[in-house]
This record gives structure tokens, sequence and C-alpha cells, in this order.
């Protein structure tokens, strides 16, 4: 410590300054380091946590003694990473975050001092919130809004109010609903709450867009009018389609043109039909009665004076013994009940019109335009006929005429280049001419190369035919008085050298200009090493002398 103090005593003002000021850096950066370290390690438990659903979930995180972090203004909360696992596990049990809107738990806790307005209230939320959190499940909507009008009851017709919804989404990024998302919504919600049609639901997105169109029982006639405005177009491209994929095969896709109208009556009914037939009967009833005497039963006195031949008169009574029996049939005529409904949307009336374009053909640069035959036109009429399925007794028509379009008025003949002229096969293959169009500069530089090659070995033979002279001077002369001399001699041997050698010159010239290479995707090095290859198997010491001259070189 002396020592230390002593050393302090030695320092002057501004190093002990700077020594505070690096002690001070030194703590803060490490202090800096550490909380950096701490908060390194906190991962986000939920993120886009709503407003409502943030006090509940903090409270259950301050309940189990964790610590946390909130970012994104309150949206996203942060705990230890170590156990963001569990946490999330835990909040789920706890049924937390509630994704919004609170639903029917509103009931969960019985509130006996509340008011009949108070429940209708509390009800209204929760099936706000259970709705809105039904559409949350759809995966391309990240939050949703929904706001309900019940049905308003009365005795006076004028004062019911039907029940309306009108819900708001927010749609995830690049994310749309489709048509059948629309419906589902749409449907899902009118099924919730009693009295609600799907055409009392409005569907708006955040950026302000109506995605459906509800429709009334009492809309006006400018929304009937769209609606079979729509209806009839949806019909008539169907027919138009079908007439398509009939005569595209046979014409092509621009030799024709189709017009549909549909004539298509929205109004629908019942419709109960009661018919009877005269010719045919059947026996409904019978009863049958039977008119005459009676049965006489046994009667009189008992013994022998009831049996006589002549028994005594009896006293007349005043019973009858006349007996009646009536029969009744009743028939009744057939009939037969038919009970209809007319369904919306039938189709009253089709008309079409098919326009089929001429034909051109040319004879050298005159143009000809032909008219299909009648035949043709019949067969298109029948076949769009049958396709369009148009029926006469219901009014339908169609109109198939032939003109010729302007395009094929100004169609211009197909120019056809001539090919060239052929060379002979034998001075030159097929391959070669394909590399002759295809490549010129490497038969030029194959031929230089030749060139080079059979000047190089034309002085090699030169050569030798001096050396030869000079050895044939110097060989002894004969002694044979009839011999040549040695420069007869020699000159023979001269004469036929350059013979040789030039016969041998122009048969190379000829084979070089007969020789034309195959046009293919290769480097001249490749052609070059080839060419070479076969002139050293034919001339071997003619090459080799090359060789030496381009070392020597």
């Amino acid at each position: 410590m002396n020592q230390i103090t002593q050393l302090l005593k030695k320092l002057t003002l501004a190093q002990r300054v700077w020594i505070v000021a690096a002690v001070v850096a030194i703590g803060g950066g490490i202090s800096a380091v550490v909380h950096w370290n701490q908060e390194r390690d906190f991962k986000p438990l939920f993120s886009g946590v709503a407003a409502e659903d943030a006090g509940p979930l903090l409270a259950k995180l301050r309940e189990s003694a964790v610590e946390y972090r909130l970012a994104d203004n309150g949206t996203t909360v942060l705990v230890p990473s170590a156990r963001v696992a569990e946490l999330r596990i835990e909040m789920a049990s706890a049924g937390l975050p509630k994704s919004g809107r609170i639903g029917f738990e509103l009931f969960d806790k019985t509130n006996f001092g509340e008011s009949e307005f108070a429940e209708q209230v509390n009800y209204h939320r929760a099936i706000e919130g259970e709705l809105e959190r039904s559409i949350m499940s759809i995966r391309e909507v990240a939050m949703a809004r929904v706001h309900l009008t019940f049905a308003k009851d009365s005795l006076y017709t004028e004062q019911r109010q039907p029940a309306k919804a009108s819900i708001l989404v927010q749609l995830r990024h690049q994310a749309a609903l489709s048509p059948q998302n629309i419906a589902a919504i749409c449907q899902l919600t009118a099924s919730a709450v009693p009295g609600l049609t799907p055409d009392q639901v409005s569907l708006v997105d955040t950026v302000g867009n109506l995605l459906n169109r509800p429709r009334t029982a009492g809309a006006g006639d400018e929304d009937s009018s769209e609606a079979a405005l729509d209806y009839r177009k949806s019909v008539e491209k169907d027919v138009q389609s079908k007439i398509a994929a009939t005569l595209e095969p046979l014409l092509g896709a621009e030799h024709f043109r189709a017009g549909v109208s549909a004539d298509v009556d929205l109004t629908s009914g019942e419709q109960s039909e009661e018919l009877y037939d005269p010719t045919k009967s059947v026996m409904t009833t019978s009863q049958r009665s039977d008119d005459g005497p009676a049965v006489q039963a046994a009667s009189g006195i008992p013994g022998t004076g009831s049996n006589l031949p002549r028994p005594a008169s009896k006293p007349v009574t005043g019973s009858s013994n006349y007996q009646r029996h009536t029969e009744n049939i009743s028939y009744q005529t057939s009939r037969t009940v038919k009970h209809t409904k007319i369904p919306q949307g039938s189709i009253k009336r089709i008309s079409l019109s098919i326009l089929v374009d001429h034909t051109v053909r040319f004879e050298g640069q005159k143009r000809m335009v032909e008219a299909p035959s009648a035949e043709k036109l019949k067969v298109i009429k029948d076949l769009v006929t049958a396709a369009a399925g148009l029926d006469a007794n219901r009014g339908d028509q169609i109109v198939v005429e032939a003109f010729p379009f302007e395009a094929t008025l100004q169609a211009e003949p197909a120019v056809i280049e001539k090919p060239a002229a052929a060379e002979p096969a034998a001075a030159m293959p097929p391959w070669m001419q394909a590399l002759m169009k295809k490549n010129g500069m490497v038969i030029a530089g194959i031929g230089a190369a030749a060139m080079l090659a059979l000047i190089v070995g034309f002085v090699a033979i030169r050569r030798r035919g001096s050396r030869g002279r000079v050895s044939v001077e110097q060989t002894p002369a004969l002694a044979a008085p009839a011999s040549p001399t040695t420069e007869e001699l020699t000159k023979q041997i001269e004469a036929r050298l350059a013979n040789q050698a030039a016969e041998k010159a122009r048969q190379e010239v000829e084979q070089l200009m007969a020789l034309k290479i195959p046009v293919v995707k290769t480097k001249k090095a490749e052609v070059l090493t080839k060419h070479i290859a076969t002139e050293s198997k034919t001339e071997a010491a003619n090459m080799a002398h090359v060789v030496r001259t381009w070392l020597n070189g």
C-alpha cells in the first residue's frame, strides 16, 4: 500500500484524471456486457399480443415469479430462453392468450345483482367474441372484428328489423380471401346468430375494400337488374365455350366467330295441376240389395190337428213375409295431380350466330379464296345445335353464314426458299458441306497449314534430289562403252525426281481442293492435329523433316 501511495503521489493531475476515466470506462463496459448477455437470453414467448390479452398474460407471469420483458410497443412478451416451452404450455393450460375479445367465459362467474339489460349486453359481447375467434382461425385472417345487430320483433310489420352483421378482417401479408372463403365466413356468421341471413352480412378488410356484395330480399331494381345481367352473361359464356370446344378442332381457333344471346327468366314460383281422364274409371264403392218373399218358418198348434189334410183356418195376423235387398256401386274417373316448382333462372330462348371464314390458296402469286361448301355448313349447324342443346319448340334459332375474314383477304403467299445446288457427292460429302457452311475460317486455316506443309515437303524433296545428284556425280562412270554418260544419267535422275515431285504435288493439291471438312463445333487445334496425323501416316519422312524445320526455326 505504501508503494501504491508513493506511486499515486508521483502522478500528475492529468494522469490521475485519465486513470479514473479508464477505471470508470472499464467498469461501465463490463456492466454493459453483463447486461447485454442477460438480455440476449430473453426469447419471444408470444408476439402480436392484443391489448385485451396483455394484462391477464402479464398477471399470470407475475404469479409464476417469471422475469419478463416487453418489446414492439407491448405486443411482444420476452422471457428467458430456458423457460419458453414450459411457459407456453402453462399459459395454454390457463387459456392465455385468448386472441382478442372474450367469449362465453363472461358467464363463468354468476352475478346475481346483474340486470336483464346487462345480461343481454354480455350475451351480445360473447357472441361477437366467439365469432371473432372462429374467423381468426382461418389461415389468411390475422385479426377480425365482428359487430352484430340482433333482429327486432314488433307487432307491426313495418317496424320489424332483420338481424345484421358487419365483419372487419385484417389479412396476413400477401394473403387474399377466395370467393369460397368469403362465402364461408358469411355463412358461418349467419348460422351463429338467430334471424340472420348471409345476405345481411357485410365483410370489409382493413384497407376499406368490400369483399362481398350482399343482396337483400327487398333489394331495389338496380341490384336485381345487375344480378340478372350477371347470370345471363354466365349462361352465354358457358354456351359459347361449348361451341368453341366443338368447332376449334374442325375449323381452327381463328377461322370462326360465335355469338350467343340467351333470354333468361329469373322469376320463380310453384304450379299445381290436376288432370282427369274420362276414358278411365275405377269402381270405388259397391252396395247390394235384394227384394222378395221371406222364407216361411214352422208354425201352428202342435198336435194331430195341425197335421190333418184340411187343417182348421188360422186367424190372419199383421206380420208380412216380404223382404228387399239393395246394392249401390260408385265409380270415379282417373285423376292426376302434379305439383311443380319453377326454379329461378330458366332459359326461355337461345339465339346463336356462327360466322365461318373462307379458305385461301395460292396458284403461283394469284390468291384464290374459296367459300365452304353447303355440306360443311350443314355439318357445322348440326354440331352447334347438338352442343348448345337448342330446342325448336322453345323458339331457339341458329344462323350459320360464311364470309371471308380480313386476315384471309390480306394473306400473303408463303416464301419457299430454294435449296442450294448440291455439289457432287464424290467431291463433297454431306458432312463436308455442313462444315463449309458453318465454319469457313477453320477451313481456311486448315488449307493454309496444308499448303505450308506441301511447300516444305517440296523443298525437302528438292534437297534430297540435289544430294542424290551429288552422289551420282561422285560415282565413277562404268567402263562399258554403251552406257550413258554421267551428265545424261544425272539429267535423267533429275527429270525423274522432278516429274515425281510435280506429280505428287499435283495430286496433293487436287486432294486439298476436293477436301472440305464437315462443320462441327470443334477447335482449330483438333482439326489440325487430325490432319497432321493423317499426313504423317502417308508421308512420315516428309512430315518428320517439316517438324525438324519448325524446331530449327
